[in-house]
């Protein structure tokens, strides 16, 4: 037999071991493995049922995702299946861990399936831009039902063994083992005579969607309803559909093909490549091999306000205990009300358990005074973004934090060296980025400084990690990865104002490009008087923005900003008064504006982010292209199915991308545009930004 997959008889049951670590992962081998082993088992005569299960910490957990994209190796998933749904002798599969895409499908070709009670089960493929392709859009249907197969395999959530027992796609609960559970299962479907039950042959589960129609639509349209822009979610469901209206063989054949459409769309693409970023982005450059984390297990963090507060969340929702630090009592109370208000809210939602609210606030204690952070392992600063109170906060660290605490600064621009050189161990510190909320947001951007110690940079990503982030290493400049490229969007936001594009214009552009928001609805979303206090502090004049704060419109918060606000509504509203407002000023300047075309906003939106962001590779200020794409995708929404800035910069073609930065440079005369040389030299080249990561 094969070395990945082992067969025991025990007596008249067949047990057959898929044991390929780390997550039994359907590759060639593991394919092969089972079906020489069901055939086997099913040729045996002194075997009359076959259990199929798994070792290690999980049942099959999907596909080899290594083998996109390269020549199929025989035997294909859908051969294998085929052989167990055809063996003459009741095979059942027997689930622990996850049971994911074409681990299910295998189960799903099974005549009976048990799990034990953690399992969880799902067809998760439309979250790398593709849906099941190994009948999962057939069987599972006729399992649970088209409307829960539907909300399954749209959603790509799994479910607990609980539910898919309710649902009818498990027969049992298992105590024990999974092997040992499949076994008494087995020998009682021998003892019972129970008749095999082909999914494929059991239509009775349809029957009601098939008579009505719109109850199979309305599951659809429900589960879809967060999908906007996506094209492998709205597939998959058409490709459900297909059990209601075609014979199951033709109907298997169009999910293929649909599968295939999808595979080579350039939407799947990005989403594959994601996956891959994300995972490479948590391989650090620079550090010696064994390097390992520090221990973490109490965080202090400074500074209770919006960004304190979530990143405090984070941690309580991990499970890790945080002394939460303020100046004052009254500053204390309000952040810690507001903690509590959130978790209650997403609790009403049902979000998170009734009863997580008081659980997760009791991780948190709230305490005024500096010294504070003696216990911590982990202190994290998240004053406000001004060089001079951040430097007097770590300056005074050295007397309270314990020796060997990791200290980290929530900073968004400035400089990690010179808050560093504030302390006498500038070893221990670096830069741990959050988004906002950063209970919610999913990226942390970790700044490596000039001292930092490999073991600082790996307890960070290590946590990172435990507390669901997404860590991306980056190097110290100003604004780091996501704000450097960032404000090179928004100068030119700002400058198609001057030049005749209006803020709903830009916006509607932005958003149907996929980005969940415009940068001005983003503007009066954040708060314009920050942005307007920082251009005074550094002397920088923006007249149109200058003129919408000076005339008190600073955004949501008084229900006027670049657009108007209804009370109570966050909605924006094209206003009459900023066109009025941004004619004048431009006359005052002498400038004449003119149309300007969607295709123009959208080049100016993005080629000049791309080109910071060569530049950024240039100064190896992020490792790699796909670190970049990972910040923009975890930090800023940037839509999966493109990939990331540097991903889409590929798709559309450097060359291209290079020459209308050169064009819009001399249109506008703005030398910024120029594309950087390393960009030039790609284009030239005929190359592309993932050759970098190939040496090229």
């Amino acid at each position: 037999m094969s070395e990945v997959v082992k067969v025991e008889r025990h007596d008249a049951v067949a047990i057959v071991t898929i044991d390929s670590p780390p997550v039994n992962a359907l590759s060639a081998a593991v394919r092969k493995g089972i079906l020489d082993g069901v055939t086997s088992a099913a040729a045996d005569p002194q075997v009359q049922a076959i259990v199929l299960t798994c070792g290690g910490r999980t049942f099959v957990a999907g596909a080899d995702i290594t083998e996109f994209g390269k020549t199929p190796m025989p035997p294909s998933l859908h051969d294998v299946i085929v052989a167990i749904e055809n063996s003459p002798k009741p095979v059942i599969a027997a689930i622990h861990g996850t049971a994911l895409g074409g681990g299910l499908e295998l189960a799903l070709g099974c005549h009976y399936r048990v799990a034990v009670k953690d399992a969880r089960l799902g067809l998760p493929e439309v979250k790398l831009g593709l849906l099941p392709g190994g009948g999962g859009t057939q069987r599972l249907p006729r399992a649970v039902g088209p409307e829960m197969a539907v909300k399954m395999i749209v959603t790509g959530e799994p479910i607990s063994a609980q539910d898919a027992l309710k649902n009818g796609l498990i027969e049992e609960i298992v105590e024990g083992t999974p092997a040992a559970g499949g076994e008494a299962f087995a020998r009682k479907v021998v003892a019972e005579k129970r008749p095999l039950r082909r999914l494929r042959d059991d239509d009775s589960k349809l029957a009601a969607a098939k008579a009505d129609k719109s109850i199979f639509t309305n599951a659809a349209a429900a589960a879809n309803k967060r999908n906007r822009g996506l094209e492998a979610p709205v597939t998959a469901a058409e490709a459900v559909s297909h059990a209601l209206d075609q014979p199951f063989d033709q109907a298997l054949k169009t999910e293929r093909e649909l599968f295939l459409k999808l595979m080579n769309g350039d939407q799947s693409k990005a989403q594959r490549y994601a996956f891959f970023a994300e995972r490479a982005a948590a391989k650090v450059d620079g550090v010696p091999e064994g390097t390992k984390p520090r221990k973490v297990e109490r965080v202090a963090i400074i500074g209770a306000g919006t960004m304190g507060g979530g990143i405090a969340m984070s941690f309580a929702n991990a499970g890790i205990p945080v002394t939460i630090i303020e100046t004052g009592e009254e500053q204390l109370k309000r952040g810690l009300g507001i903690m509590q208000k959130n978790y209650e809210a997403t609790a009403a939602r049902g979000g998170i358990p009734a009863d997580a609210p008081a659980k997760r606030m009791a991780l948190i204690t709230g305490v005024v005074g500096l010294e504070n952070v003696k216990d911590a392992d982990l202190i994290i600063e998240a004053v406000f973004e001004t060089m001079a109170i951040k430097k007097e906060v770590f300056g005074k660290l050295d007397q309270y934090a314990n020796p060997g605490a990791v200290l980290a600064s929530n900073t968004s621009y400035l400089n990690i060296n010179d808050i560093a050189d504030m302390t006498k161990r500038p070893q221990d510190v670096l830069g741990m980025h959050f988004f906002s909320p950063a209970n919610v947001m999913k990226l942390c951007e970790i700044v490596r400084g000039a001292k930092t110690a490999p073991d600082v940079l790996m307890t960070a990503v290590a946590i990172a990690k435990r507390i669901a982030k997404v860590p991306v290493v980056v190097g110290v400049c100003d604004g780091f990865v996501g704000n450097r490229m960032l404000s090179a969007r928004t100068k030119q936001s700002d400058k198609l104002l001057y030049e005749g594009a209006l803020p709903q214009q830009v916006d509607a552009v932005v958003t149907k490009f996929g980005m969940p928001m415009g940068p001005f609805a983003m503007g009066d979303l954040a708060g314009l008087d920050i942005g307007w206090r920082s251009r005074q502090d550094r002397g920088i004049k923006s007249e149109i923005a200058d003129a919408i704060c000076e005339a008190g419109r600073f955004g949501q918060k008084t229900g006027k900003g670049y657009y108007k606000y209804e009370p109570g509504s966050r909605s924006p509203l094209p206003d009459p008064e900023i066109e009025k407002l941004i004619e004048e000023t431009v006359t005052k300047l002498g400038l004449k504006r003119r149309q300007v075309d969607d295709q123009e906003i959208l080049e100016r939106m993005v080629y000049p982010m791309i080109n910071e962001g060569a530049r950024i590779l240039e100064e190896k200020i992020a490792a790699r292209p796909s670190d970049i794409d990972v910040v923009w995708l975890y930090g800023y929404g940037w839509p999966i199915y493109r990939g990331g800035p540097m991903f889409y910069a590929d798709l559309v073609g450097l060359k291209t991308v290079a020459d209308r930065l050169s064009y819009y440079a001399k249109a506008t005369n703005d030398p910024s545009l120029e594309p950087t040389p390393l960009l030039k030299r790609l284009a030239d080249e005929g190359k592309t930004f993932a050759s970098l990561a190939k040496g090229g």
